[in-house]
């Protein structure tokens, strides 16, 4: 396993993402999410993304079991805050202190954790002063909470704000193979152009960006059918662009890049994996499994090199189909 620094945390090049422990995709069972996470450990992936909102939360409730006798230097926890629900289920956008100072000890509880290693904001709230915002994770960081501090899905300007009140070690967003520069995810706006704008700011200031969905949401494992991939229960069917008419483009596309790979006896998965690894300000990839063999196969994606060549000629596929 490779690893990136993040501040002080020696994080896995390749991190496990939680949202389909949650249980809103489909074929999602408890026992083998735990299994599965302690098989991310076994095979030295030490950085776990998780927030409340994924099973309203279940994810947290479950990492939190599965984590339960694994010495805490071992792990690196992220989780979030910013959109809590209320009892009929309901979602808002709450990033006030109040709320902020609720939601932690709430996601401490869960995760039967002391501290954070990595709190992020997970969407903007245009409800509430990023002035506040920062002042209560600033508190957070004195009170021994949380270690370190991070945004998701914010815009440049809105991260700049945020600097100016608390330490920001992270920009989680969109970035991936297919989505270089994504201007909406799902059917959510993005405020940052990933490759173009978010990278370099990075660079400039000492972040490390953490992409969300680097295999597409699953479409990058080369597994995918023309049709029928999931039902209506599955999150991933509100994704345009993984269902008609949007899809087929990103399906040839895909199967385009399993040739390239195949001609170099890669998977498609590994290529897409170290085409986001290779790049310096790129902190863990977050890689969402919920099977002992996902996470094995994310594990093995960097133990054979791939020619900076092949990963030139995956980009001018990826270009010359001109996804939107």
């Amino acid at each position: 396993m490779q690893y990136k620094n993040v501040k002080d945390l020696n994080a896995s090049a390749i991190g496990f993402g939680c949202w389909a422990i949650g249980g809103t995709w489909n074929n999602i069972d408890d026992k083998h999410s735990i299994a599965t996470i302690r098989a991310a450990i076994d095979h030295n992936i030490n950085f776990f993304d998780v927030a409340p909102i994924y099973g309203k939360g279940h994810a947290e409730t479950i990492l939190g079991k599965a984590l339960k006798g694994i010495e805490r230097d071992k792990v690196i926890v992220a989780t979030k805050c910013g959109l809590p629900w209320n009892n009929a289920g309901d979602v808002r956008n709450d990033l006030s202190k109040a709320n902020i100072f609720k939601e932690i000890d709430q996601s401490l509880s869960r995760l039967n954790l002391d501290v954070i290693d990595l709190y992020q904001v997970h969407w903007p709230d245009p409800n509430t002063p990023i002035s506040e915002t920062a002042d209560a994770l600033a508190e957070l960081k004195h009170q021994g909470k949380i270690k370190h501090v991070g945004v998701s899905n914010y815009s440049l300007e809105m991260t700049l704000e945020m600097m100016k009140g608390v330490d920001v070690a992270t920009f989680q967003g969109l970035y991936n193979l297919l989505e270089q520069n994504p201007t909406h995810y799902h059917s959510i706006p993005l405020q940052y152009r990933a490759r173009e704008q978010a990278l370099p700011f990075c660079e400039q200031h000492d972040l490390k960006y953490l992409p969300y969905s680097p295999l597409m949401q699953g479409l990058l494992t080369g597994t995918f059918k023309r049709h029928n991939n999931f039902d209506h229960h599955d999150d991933r069917s509100n994704n345009p662009k993984l269902n008609d008419p949007l899809f087929e483009s990103y399906y040839e596309c895909v199967e385009e890049l399993k040739r390239l790979a195949d001609s170099a006896n890669v998977s498609i998965t590994a290529l897409a994996m170290q085409w986001l690894t290779n790049q310096p300000h790129v902190g863990p990839v977050i890689a969402g499994a919920h099977t002992v063999e996902q996470v094995i196969a994310n594990a093995a994606t960097l133990q054979k090199t791939i020619d900076l060549n092949l990963i030139l000629q995956a980009e001018a596929i990826v270009d010359k189909w001109q996804l939107k």
